[in-house]
């Protein structure tokens, strides 16, 4: 207890001295109280999210590392690559590898959702089929123009990149329609969102067979169709064979349509799409195989079959992100080959978006280290000049009979008190003002990255070109980002076919909370052990009859 008030008598009696370790003190916890306030923000951010947020996967070829795989050089007698075999590509082997079916069945999909860690599972079926003379897409060209001709202004005379009428894409041929089925609700993830809300009329029955459909405003007016009205589809392949569809609804797309029929062909429009459940879409594939015919391509031989083809996507949903993790473990034992991979757009899109909070954190660990540094040696500098001030005093105690020891712990006490007084401060203001400085330096990095983001695309002839991309060429709905956090803008450019401008997180609700507060001490503390191990190594080793002797 002695040495207690003896150091605080000291404090009281050097006012100026502590005052100035106080300052230094209190400008170190400021600046690393906002320091571990931003990595702690974006570690929660981080955390938080993923918590709240709906992890959604699907599983695809991967295609790349097949090509990868096809490079390799087969075992030699030993075990080992054979280098003398020729690397080069074979390109007949990767055609007929790809002509062959690639793509997992339904009730493969089906098996892979049986997995634990699956939430939900849904899937959508994708077909494309002709109008006919009731039924004309939504269209900006001529009538007279020969569909065969490529666009004007296109790279390579046109821009329609294989999609218009009548070309083949996979074992499909488009069309001017595509049509989209639906397994249920669930799959419906536009009209969830409330970018996709219905007009007239109602939605089919969840799973129906009956041959019924949702269109486009865009469509219904483009050909005076109304609820109830029966519209008729052909075969792309075999325009004799038509199935009739009934309007039970019409809808409205609230997403801005900024794709171009003459670019991506009217089927790609989405005003040409039609919406019915994936049960009648999966009646009306049938009834087509039913009926196919083979026919043979005079020019080149092949031989295709008539059937209207169609695309299968799968879309499994978890609760978090760890479901999904798990989830990649799992349908391995289920039996997914190792030509498969397991993608989640949305954990990709959540990473995008954390960038500049991650390098604003980084940033951040940075600076810390730097004023830490610095404060370190500041304080143990001022510390030495302080001991040597107080030679004699030291000399006088230890000559009346008190331990060094003693001593040294109360120089210790001296600076602890000063510097956890001023940190308490320090961590006071830092709370107030972590939040709004770091959303200023968030908003700065943000700006920085879009920036930089927006001149390499405009380097490449890209920028403002088209706002939003192929974002509204995707039938399902987007994940907004939830969580203590703001999901910035951050779309604007056309970056690539089927990308988009990263959506930023451009602001954090909150930064400091007890952890960053016992961070900080823990901080105050480390700082004063090390300027107070100066104070313990000069009292240990002054000579309390030499201090007293030399006195001037």
């Amino acid at each position: 207890m002695y040495i207690i008030k003896n150091a605080l008598k000291c404090i009281g009696r050097s006012k100026g001295r502590n005052i100035l370790i106080g300052i230094i003190a209190l400008v170190i916890a400021v600046s690393a109280c906002i320091g571990l306030s931003i990595r702690q923000a974006a570690e929660s951010a981080k955390n938080s999210t993923l918590e709240e947020m709906t992890v959604t996967a699907t599983i695809s070829f991967d295609r790349q590392s097949m090509m990868q795989d096809m490079r390799q050089p087969s075992a030699a007698s030993d075990g080992q690559p054979d280098e003398t075999q020729d690397r080069s590509f074979d390109r007949e082997q990767f055609r007929d590898m790809m002509n062959g079916d690639t793509s997992l069945t339904l009730e493969e999909y089906q098996t892979y959702a049986s997995a634990k860690s699956v939430q939900d599972f849904y899937y959508t079926l994708t077909a494309y089929f002709d109008g006919s003379d009731n039924l004309e897409p939504v269209s900006t060209e001529s009538e007279s123009e020969d569909e065969s001709e490529p666009s004007a202004g296109a790279p390579g005379g046109g821009m329609n990149f294989g999609r218009d009428k009548g070309n083949r894409m996979g074992n499909m041929v488009t069309g001017d329609f595509t049509l989209i089925g639906y397994s249920g609700d669930n799959a419906m993830t536009a009209f969830q969102s409330g970018t996709t809300t219905i007009s007239d009329g109602a939605v089919f029955s969840e799973g129906t067979t009956e041959r019924q459909c949702l269109i486009s405003e865009e469509l219904a007016a483009y050909n005076d169709l109304a609820v109830g009205d029966t519209i008729t589809l052909a075969n792309p392949e075999s325009e004799t064979e038509t199935y009739s569809l009934t309007v039970s609804g019409i809808y409205q797309n609230t997403e801005a349509n900024d794709l171009s029929v003459s670019m991506f062909g009217v089927g790609q429009d989405p005003a040409n799409r039609i919406y019915l459940s994936a049960a009648a879409l999966q009646g009306i594939l049938d009834a087509s195989s039913s009926v196919s015919e083979t026919v043979t391509d005079e020019t080149t031989g092949r031989e295709t079959e008539t059937a209207v083809g169609s695309s299968l996507s799968a879309t499994y949903v978890f609760a978090d992100a760890d479901d999904y993790h798990r989830f990649e473990e799992e349908v391995r034992t289920l039996g997914l080959d190792d030509s498969y991979t397991v993608f989640s757009a949305d954990l990709t899109a959540f990473e995008n978006s954390l960038t500049p909070l991650n390098t604003l954190s980084t940033m951040a660990g940075w600076f810390l280290l730097v004023i830490l540094l610095i404060g370190a040696v500041i304080l143990i500098v001022l510390n030495i000049f302080n001991i040597r001030e107080r030679k004699y005093e030291i000399g006088v105690l230890t000559a009346m009979g008190m331990k060094k020891g003693k001593v040294a712990l109360q120089f210790l006490t001296e600076i602890l008190v000063v510097t956890m007084a001023a940190i308490l401060v320090g961590a006071g203001i830092g709370a107030v003002s972590a939040v709004p400085v770091t959303n200023a330096l968030l908003e700065n990095q943000v700006e920085s990255q879009q920036s930089t983001q927006l001149q390499m695309e405009n380097n490449f002839g890209r920028g403002g070109n088209f706002k939003g991309g192929m974002q509204a060429a995707e039938p399902n709905g987007q994940n907004d980002v939830p969580g203590d956090i703001t999901d910035g803008g951050g779309r604007g450019g056309f970056a690539a076919f089927g990308q988009n401008m990263s959506n930023y997180i451009t602001e954090v609700n909150s930064a400091m909370n007890l952890t960053v507060l016992l961070q900080l001490l823990g901080i105050g503390l480390l700082l004063t052990l090390a300027a107070g191990a100066v104070s313990v190594l000069f009292v240990m080793r002054y000579d309390p009859l030499k201090i007293l002797a030399n006195r001037d």
